[in-house]
C-alpha cells in the first residue's frame, strides 16, 4: 500500500528513521547508584539483576528486515510452542528508564485515552477515522514518513501530524501500527519500551522470530498488544461465538479478484491469515499435521493454496485462500456433533442447523422410506425436515467492534481479545503451510 511503503524506516533515510534503540534525554543513568559514604558500588548480593537474553533470541532481534518474507522449503518445522515467559530487561526496583512510563498518564483532562495512528496508508486512514468517531478516544495525532501523507490524513480528521516517532509517543497511551509487516517489530519496538499499547495490524510479523520478539517485548515492558485480525470482529463470527460450537470439521474459503495490492507477500500471509486465526480459536487444540499444496502465477510467491490442519482433539479444517479468482467468495462452515453452522463474512449473514430438534424429524422419513410409505424422494422437501435458525446478528462495523475492544482493554487493564500470542500462532501456523507447499509448484 503506497502510505504503508512510504513509512518503513528500512527502506529510506532521513531525521524521522526509527531506530531498534534509542535512549531519551530526560532519563537518568541505569548505573547502579553508588553508596552516599563509602562511594562504593553495590554488591551483586544486594542488587536485583536481570538475566540476560538467551542467544537465539538477540539473533532474533537483529534480524535484517528486508530479508524474504517466507522461503519454501520441504521439511516441516516442529509445532509451535508458546515462548516461555520472558525476564529479560524486566523492570527492576530504582529502575526509571524502565519503570516510567510517560505515555501511560497520557490521557487528555476529559478522561479519554490518547491514541495515535502510525502509518498513513488505506488502513491508517481508516484507523484515524474510526478513532476520530469515538468518544472515549482522542485522536492525538498521526505520523508518516511522508510529511505531506500525514498533514493530509491530520486535516481530514482533526488532529497533528507529528514530526517523529519520539514526539508522538511522548503524547498518546495507544497507537495503531499500519506500517509494512517487516516493519512491525521495529515499529513496535520503541513504543513498548515506553509503555505505548500497540494495536499492530494483521500479521503481527514477517515471521516467527519477529513475532516472538514482539510477544517478549510486552511481557517485558508488561504493556498491552492486540493484534488487528479483524475477522474475529465480523458480527457474523460474533454471533456465532455465542453458540459455543465444538468442532469436528472446518471448512473456510476465501477467493477474491486480484486487487495488486500486496503481490509482494504469499496469499497465505495476505489473507488465509485471516481464516488461520478463526480456526486455531475454534478448535482449541494444538496443531498436529499441516499439509498444503499452493500455485504461483505472478511472482515468486503462492497465488493460490489449500491446506489442511489436523488437530490433537482430532478436529480437522480444510482452508483454501485464491487472489485470482474471478468473484469474491468468503464463506465458514462448521461442523459439529450437534450442530452445523454457515457463515457468509462478506454479507454478514449467518445460520446454524442443530441437531436437536431435527433428527427425529430425519430419522422418520428415513423409516418411512425403509416402510415403503415414500417411493418418491422427490416428495422430500429437506428444508421441511430441517429446523434452520438465522443468527442474530448486529450491524456493528467490524473496525468499530476491533478499536473499541482495544481501548476495553487499556482502561479496564484486560488481555486484549487478539493477544500477541494469538498473532504469534497465526505466523507460526502461515509459516508451516508455506513450507509444505512443494517448492516446484511455486516455480
Amino acid at each position: 500500500m503506497p502510505g504503508f511503503a512510504r513509512f518503513c524506516p528500512a527502506t529510506r533515510a532521513g531525521k524521522n528513521r526509527t531506530h531498534r534503540e534509542h535512549t531519551h534525554p530526560n532519563r537518568p543513568s541505569r548505573l547502579p547508584p553508588r553508596h552516599p559514604t563509602t562511594g562504593r558500588a553495590p554488591t551483586p548480593e544486594n542488587v536485583r539483576t536481570r538475566p540476560n537474553l538467551s542467544a537465539p533470541a538477540r539473533a532474533g532481534k537483529n534480524e535484517p528486515t528486508d530479508a524474504p518474507l517466507l522461503v519454501s522449503v520441504s521439511t516441516q518445522p516442529p509445532p509451535f510452542q508458546p515462548p516461555p515467559p520472558a525476564v529479560t530487561n524486566a523492570p527492576v526496583e530504582g529502575d526509571t528508564a524502565q519503570t516510567s512510563h510517560p505515555s501511560r498518564s497520557a490521557a487528555s483532562a476529559n478522561g479519554r485515552v490518547a491514541v495515535a495512528v502510525i502509518g498513513c496508508g488505506r488502513m491508517g486512514k481508516l484507523h484515524a477515522r474510526v478513532y476520530s468517531q469515538m468518544p472515549q478516544v482522542q485522536l492525538a495525532g498521526v505520523f508518516d514518513a511522508n510529511p505531506e501523507v500525514a498533514e493530509e490524513v491530520a486535516g481530514e480528521y482533526g488532529c497533528r501530524a507529528f514530526g517523529s516517532l519520539e514526539e508522538l509517543l511522548a503524547r498518546v497511551k495507544a497507537v495503531t501500527i499500519a506500517v509494512p509487516t517487516k516493519c512491525h517489530l521495529e515499529t513496535a519496538e520503541p513504543c513498548l519500551r515506553r509503555g505505548v499499547a500497540c494495536l499492530i495490524e494483521k500479521p503481527l510479523a514477517k515471521d516467527v522470530a519477529q513475532a516472538t520478539r514482539i510477544v517478549e517485548l510486552a511481557d517485558q515492558c508488561r504493556t498491552p498488544v492486540q493484534v488487528g485480525h479483524i475477522e474475529r470482529f465480523n458480527p457474523a463470527v460474533r454471533a456465532m461465538d455465542r453458540l459455543n460450537i465444538n468442532p469436528g470439521f472446518i471448512e473456510v474459503v476465501r477467493i477474491s479478484p486480484l486487487t495488486f495490492r500486496s503481490i509482494d507477500v504469499g496469499v497465505v500471509l495476505d489473507m488465509m491469515i485471516h481464516d488461520i486465526d478463526i480456526v486455531l480459536k475454534l478448535a482449541r487444540s494444538k496443531v498436529k499435521e499441516v499439509h498444503a499444496v499452493g500455485v504461483s502465477v505472478i511472482g515468486e510467491v503462492e497465488d493460490v493454496c489449500n491446506a489442511r490442519l489436523t488437530f490433537e482433539n482430532g478436529c480437522v479444517a480444510n482452508i483454501t485462500a485464491s487472489r485470482l479468482a474471478l468473484k469474491t467468495e468468503r464463506r465458514l462452515r462448521v461442523f459439529s456433533p450437534d450442530a452445523y453452522v454457515s457463515l457468509d463474512y462478506q454479507k454478514r449473514y449467518g445460520m446454524v442447523a442443530h441437531r436437536s430438534g431435527n433428527l427425529d424429524a430425519i430419522r422418520d422419513a428415513v423409516a418411512k422410506i425403509r416402510r415403503g410409505e415414500i417411493e418418491d424422494l422427490s416428495q422430500l422437501n429437506y428444508q421441511d425436515l430441517v429446523h434452520v435458525q438465522e443468527l442474530q446478528i448486529d450491524d456493528v462495523e467490524p473496525l468499530r467492534a476491533e478499536l473499541d475492544s482495544f481501548i476495553d482493554a487499556i482502561r479496564n487493564g484486560r488481555r486484549p481479545v487478539v493477544s500477541a500470542e494469538d498473532g504469534l500462532a497465526a505466523v507460526d501456523i502461515a509459516t508451516r503451510i508455506v513450507q509444505s507447499i512443494s517448492p516446484n509448484s511455486l516455480g
